[in-house]
């Protein structure tokens, strides 16, 4: 037999529905709201299933143990490590392995701005459950969302766990969350292009080295950073040349060198271009 909640050592907390229907229209947490929150160590038994879709979203992150989940009719495993994000309206169960039950950290979400929150983290789509690169940094978020809602229930501690939770939301869109395959390809992009800045990389260069085609290697980093690869990289020029700007007195031509520009003078249109002004006028610029 499956039980919801009732473990030693468990911590829970659930928000009365009148009170969160109220905080729904107000400033601070009508766009996102924690609503369900808790902490289940070596959860026995521990089971849950939903036929009628709830309004919620439903986050669960497995520190230790194994369980599984069932979204929309598929089945997954889930093991220590792990996040499990069920979107709103959608049918789904989870549970604890019998040999190894799992501990959870986890909350429900609801709000105004949940469905794109939920599509901006990439938590939306087939695979429901993904590796956590920073278990620490997850568990320290959740946690702290559970401490607030332990605390009490005004307007400014329910703002306080909301941000805990927009905060977790954007642990996994910025690929912290991310320990897959194509998540590594990724990152391992991100980190070449951040240390050859001055070298000009095309996307089939990229490609030949993540050993995929240009256009998979183009979909995928699009997909995972939410920017195409030569724009992505332009930012990343832009960043540095600001900093340079900031911090040093060289030169434009010199600068722009730097940043992989051989022309200073493309560089200078590129740079008006993202910025809306010239180098110098930005180096001019009060700042801080």
């Amino acid at each position: 037999m499956s039980v919801a909640e009732g473990f030693p050592g468990q911590r829970l907390h659930v928000l009365p529905r009148p009170m969160a229907e109220k905080a729904l229209v107000r400033a601070g947490t009508r766009a996102l709201l924690v609503t369900d929150c808790g902490y289940f160590p070596q959860a026995q038994a521990h089971g849950l299933e939903r036929d009628a879709p709830i309004r919620q979203a439903v986050v669960l992150v497995c520190t230790a143990g194994r369980g599984w989940c069932t979204v929309d009719g598929i089945g997954h495993p889930v093991a220590a490590g792990q996040v499990v994000v069920i979107p709103p309206g959608v049918p789904h169960s989870y549970g604890s392995e019998q040999d190894d039950p799992w501990t959870l950290w986890w909350m429900h979400l609801d709000g105004s701005e949940l469905p794109e929150l939920l599509d901006a983290a990439g938590a939306v789509g087939p695979a429901p459950v993904r590796t956590v690169a920073n278990l620490f940094r997850a568990v320290a978020l959740l946690e702290e969302v559970v401490k607030h809602m332990e605390r009490d229930t005004s307007p400014a501690i329910l703002f306080a766990a909301s941000a805990a939770a927009w905060h977790f939301l954007a642990m996994l869109a910025s690929g912290a969350g991310g320990g897959s395959q194509r998540s590594g390809v990724v990152e391992r992009t991100r980190d070449y292009l951040q240390g050859h800045l001055a070298e000009r990389a095309s996307v089939a260069d990229l490609a030949a080295m993540a050993r995929l085609s240009p256009s998979h290697f183009a979909t995928l980093f699009r997909q995972e950073v939410g920017l195409p690869v030569l724009q992505y990289q332009t930012q990343l020029r832009m960043s540095r040349a600001r900093e340079l700007l900031d911090t040093t007195d060289l030169p434009v031509a010199k600068i722009a060198a730097a940043v992989g520009y051989a022309d200073a003078f493309y560089f200078s249109r590129q740079f008006r271009t993202v910025h809306g002004t010239t180098p110098l006028r930005y180096r001019s610029q009060s700042k801080g």
